[in-house]
């Protein structure tokens, strides 16, 4: 009981550290005081030291300063450091490239993923629906269904509806779940993974996060890692939304990793054709009215063979058996099972397909123009009629787990981008005052993408989003044009506009060092970096993540993580950061290692008894004794008190994970894992953690 008090305080003065926050009668009174000071205090300088200036360009240009990184900058100059981050493809990348070489997945077409890690509901249907379903999987279904194991409630029922008219039916009650049924469940999934060398569809995303912080950690090619992020947050897609997570491998691979700075009109282009890109925003559904023939009979288009050359007549097959199926097929209705299921009496009453306008809207507003750039409703509308066949064959795979119907070309082709003749509007259009002929087909909308890419509005929006991220929450107007500036000189050529702010005086003053609040993801990468740590980049590190707010690729909305402390700076998220410095510095993060033996000599040996001494040769070592007086006297008086961090329980002591099995491999990202605590009593690790937490480690 003696230590519950210790914990506490410890707590409390973690708090007050971290956040500039006053303890007063046992309350949190919050302020941002201790962030602010010490952004004020580098803009009272006139000029960045020659230090000072590397460590700005090491963490704006990339994710931190490894031991060494100051002296080799120094050693080339800064301006030639600058130019060789802004021509990656001249940068050797060897450790970087072994350390991914073992994630499989990064290297696999989609309709290889889809075949390898097939979803387990998808598997079960299509293995029954050819009567090769194994008898110990089909009982193992069959019992978790009977024992309300896949339950969660009663929606859809027409008693639930009748009681919201106000008659008083009682709604039948859901057999309750059986946990021991749903787990033989799991483990039938499991053996049959493994026995036909399958893998399961929750590995994919644990593979893509685990190749970004690899690379984010040990390439050589900083800058690129940065952009790789900053478009992955401005073109964001949700790992979570149905077959998004089979498609964004590719997305990283294809389309944001070879064009992050290249010219944005071909990055915009590249994501315009995404099938992860054509799934999250629902285009891929999108078709014109006129496409559907009299009474819906026709509900999947036919794919035509000029406009995607390498399917075959097996294709062709396939879609004329699936358009004979579908038009057979009833409509759902909600029913209860004891109802008579009966055909709507006119066609209205069905569900039609149409033109879709998520992709239009976000496109314009996220994506180019910005909310303030200039369009209206009917250019939404407009824009998404330019975008209609714009499609993905077999999007949930189909074409690559029922190889006896698609035959070779539709393996070869699952979950990639196509252009439908057949479901476009064909129409003229009138998009922000430019008249888009008929008959363009799928020049309507790279004519969308050439007007908005070279608008004075993206021109602007671009601009303002990149100075502030690599300068200000603030962008300065003066910086911001000069950069949209050469974005229309250069026909929007990213390594020009970067080249703009780095060498800018705006970039290169006090006011913008450590005038930046890191994301997670950025704390993360920079805590490993600047330790020397060695980390597989595994679910350890996606924990971490998770539970300071940015899992990568689980941001729902299309908007992607914010690039503004405002986000960040909370109370509870600046704690869960201060955990994380405790847990990496004490070797708590599965998969992650770290020797601050190593740190803690230079050409002495540093005593661990002496902690002041202790204290300021790491202070030295992490953050370049740039402390103020407040932060170190706050760390003084730390030391002296029981530290004990807060951390993700091990596998062991929670439940088996079921997370495949209940939703298919896709839907909400994993929950986190319950908490432990544990004492740190080491002193190393004690003082490298408490630095880790300090308001100058986490600004930028």
């Amino acid at each position: 009981m003696t230590n519950k008090p210790l914990r506490i305080t410890s707590l409390r003065v973690a708090i007050a550290f971290i956040t500039g926050f006053s303890v007063t009668a046992g309350l949190f009174a919050p302020s941002m005081h201790s962030f602010a000071a010490v952004q004020k205090r580098h803009a009272a300088s006139k000029k960045l030291s020659e230090e000072q200036r590397v460590v700005h360009v090491l963490n704006r240009l990339g994710f931190g300063v490894r031991p060494g990184d100051i002296e080799r900058v120094k050693s080339i100059g800064v301006e030639n450091y600058i130019n060789q981050q802004l021509a990656p493809e001249n940068i050797a990348d060897t450790v970087a490239e072994n350390k991914v070489k073992d994630l499989t997945s990064l290297t696999m077409t989609t309709a290889e993923l889809y075949e390898k890690y097939p979803q387990p509901g998808q598997l079960l249907r299509q293995l029954q629906a050819r009567g090769l379903l194994p008898e110990n999987l089909a009982e193992a279904r069959e019992n978790r269904v009977k024992g309300g194991a896949n339950s969660t409630g009663t929606p859809n029922n027409p008693d639930n509806e009748k009681k919201n008219q106000g008659e008083t039916t009682p709604t039948p009650q859901t057999p309750p779940q059986n946990p021991l049924e749903n787990e033989k469940y799991r483990q039938a999934i499991r053996e049959y993974y493994r026995q036909n060398g399958l893998m399961e569809p929750q590995r994919l995303s644990a593979e893509l996060q685990a190749s970004r912080i690899l690379r984010a950690v040990y390439s050589e090619r900083q800058l690129l890692e940065v952009m790789v992020d900053f478009w992955s947050n401005h073109f964001n897609v949700f790992v979570g939304k149905g077959a998004d997570r089979w498609l964004l491998p590719a997305y990283d691979r294809e389309t944001i990793r070879p064009n992050a700075m290249a010219k944005f009109g071909t990055l915009l282009e590249a994501t315009a054709k995404s099938p992860a890109m054509l799934f999250y925003l629902d285009n891929f559904q999108s078709v014109s009215p006129n496409a559907q023939r009299p009474g819906g009979a026709l509900l999947r288009p036919l794919v035509q063979r000029q406009a995607f050359p390498s399917i075959d007549r097996d294709l062709r097959r396939r879609d004329l058996l699936m358009n004979r199926r579908a038009a057979q097929q009833i409509p759902r209705v909600t029913a209860t099972p004891q109802q008579e299921v009966k055909r709507p009496a006119a066609a209205p009453q069905q569900q039609r397909r149409g033109i879709n306008e998520n992709y239009a809207r976000e496109l314009m507003e996220l994506h180019t123009l910005g909310v303030d750039g200039g369009y209206t409703q009917k250019d939404v509308q407009e824009v998404a009629r330019c975008f209609t066949g714009w499609t993905i064959f077999a999007p949930r795979g189909a074409g690559a787990a029922v190889n006896a119907m698609t035959g070779e070309a539709g393996r070869r082709n699952a979950g990639t981008f196509y252009f439908n003749a057949r479901t476009h509007d064909d129409g003229e259009k009138l998009v922000l005052g430019r008249k888009i002929p008929a008959g363009g087909g799928i020049k309507d909308g790279l004519m969308v993408l050439d007007i908005l890419s070279h608008h004075p509005s993206t021109a602007k929006f671009i601009a303002t989003k990149l100075v502030r991220h690599f300068v200000s929450d603030t962008p300065p107007p003066s910086l911001v044009d000069r950069v949209a500036a050469t974005y229309t000189k250069t026909d929007g050529d990213i390594r020009e506009m970067l080249k703009t702010i780095f060498f800018s005086k705006e970039f290169n003053s006090p006011e913008a060092y450590r005038a930046k609040i890191k994301r997670p993801f950025e704390l993360v990468i920079s805590a490993i970096r600047t330790l020397g740590a060695d980390t597989n980049g595994g679910p350890g590190t996606h924990q971490w993540l998770q539970r300071m707010g940015e899992p990568l690729y689980g941001y729902q909305t299309p908007n992607g993580y914010s690039d503004t402390a405002e986000s960040w700076v909370n109370t509870g998220g600046l704690l869960e950061r201060m955990n994380f410095g405790l847990a990496l510095a004490s070797n708590r993060i599965p998969g992650t290692r770290v020797n601050l033996d190593k740190l803690a000599t230079n050409d002495q040996q540093v005593p661990e008894s002496d902690k002041t001494k202790l204290m300021d040769h790491f202070l030295e070592t992490i953050l370049g004794g740039d402390v103020s007086a407040s932060t170190r006297a706050t760390l003084l008086k730390q030391m002296d008190q029981q530290a004990v961090v807060s951390i993700p329980a091990p596998r062991a002591q929670i439940e088996p994970p079921g997370q495949m099995e209940q939703n298919g491999g896709s839907g909400p990202m994993p929950r986190q894992r319950p908490r432990v605590e544990a004492n740190i009593n080491d002193p190393l690790s004690k003082v490298v953690g408490l630095i880790l937490g300090t308001p100058e480690f986490q600004r930028q």
